[in-house]
């Protein structure tokens, strides 16, 4: 395939997905990363948007095999923020100039539909910010409940779009179910988030490519890719960690192949790579989110091993990651950063 004319085509074929993820020349490759970086400065603009997460429990009724916090991990101490601590963390991060908070937790039923409309509502009347919610599968009433109490955005990422493999890292969960919650979240006016993990036991290109196209096929607002990395006391603690260059080679693409969404440089890849956020935002990324989780639940959630930041004082890493941004020459987003499908994109 003639590469120069693949980077400038409108639509691509799985079979040219398929192509550049496989690039193996580091001045082809080079060329992929540019090219994304030319399609994200002219569909989303220069502009760094920028997520304050709150990881408020890391309680979770799920089985994932590659999940620090699935419910079989008896190793790791946890815990639930009270509703007080979550507003209270949130008017915090409102305070420094950030206008997104995402609210992400393991699946755990203990706050229940009220709870969380509850916080949402508390959080809206008190600050001028959206709010996304991260929060696993949960059901479509309570959806609804949390979008009139005033939430955005929710994030439901689809991980794998290939049914056996879905079912073999979620212990036996349906993928068909997964989708039927992320096109219900979207049938009542979320701007929806999904995305994957690359780099998981089992997977080849070829799925990664088709995950693509899903993420393409769902029109999805926000794009979220970020390396496989295991997770100590979970059956996959000793398997290998996702490969940087072909998470950031699936991020190009993402962005070649959906244009206008959101794309996060993840906390992951950071973990990975001492530059991960920086390498990120030069292949397409736009969004950076920075964890103000407190102190002392800041190190119990923990997902993969040796996440980077976790005994950092929140405001110092975030005052770290304002200056590594600003480095590289982006400037910090002063807006929601909702979607660039509808209206809302300039508030």
């Amino acid at each position: 395939m003639d590469l120069d004319k693949l980077l400038n085509k409108t639509e691509l074929s799985k079979e040219e997905i398929v192509y550049l993820l496989e690039l193996e020349k580091k001045e082809d490759i080079q060329k992929l990363f540019n090219k994304a970086d030319e399609i994200r400065s002219k569909h989303c603009g220069d502009e760094v948007h920028l997520r304050g997460v709150i990881e408020f429990s890391n309680y979770c009724s799920q089985h994932c095999m590659y999940c620090g916090l699935r419910e079989e991990n008896f190793s790791i101490k946890r815990y639930r923020m009270t509703a007080e601590e979550i507003i209270e963390t949130a008017k915090h991060i409102s305070n420094l100039g950030i206008k997104t908070i995402v609210l992400q937790s393991g699946q755990d039923g203990y706050y229940d539909t009220d709870m969380i409309s509850f916080i949402i509502y508390s959080i809206k009347q008190s600050t001028d910010v959206a709010i996304s919610l991260s929060l696993g599968e949960r059901g479509f009433d309570e959806y609804k409940a949390w979008k009139i109490a005033g939430a955005d955005r929710y994030l439901l990422k689809q991980e794998s779009t290939n049914p056996k493999l879905y079912s073999i890292y979620h212990c036996s969960q349906s993928l068909f179910e997964r989708l039927n919650h992320i096109k219900y979240l979207k049938s009542i006016g979320f701007q929806i988030g999904s995305g994957n993990i690359i780099g998981l036991p089992l997977q080849t290109i070829n799925d990664i490519a088709d995950d693509i196209i899903s993420l393409k096929e769902f029109d999805v607002d926000m794009a979220a890719i970020g390396p496989f990395i295991p997770s100590d006391f979970t059956p996959y603690q000793n398997k290998k960690p996702g490969s940087v260059e072909l998470t950031l080679k699936s991020m190009a693409v993402t962005r070649l192949v959906l244009k206008n969404v959101h794309i996060p440089s993840t906390t992951a890849l950071d973990t990975l790579d001492e530059f991960g956020r920086e390498k990120g935002l030069s292949v397409g990324a736009n969004v950076v989110m920075p964890n103000f989780t407190p102190h002392p639940y800041r190190e119990q959630y923990i997902i993969y091993k040796n996440k980077r930041g976790v005994k950092d004082n929140p405001d110092a890493a975030y005052n770290k990651l304002q200056a590594r941004i600003q480095t590289i020459g982006r400037k910090l987003s002063n807006t929601k950063g909702h979607s660039y499908k509808n209206s809302l994109t300039t508030h």
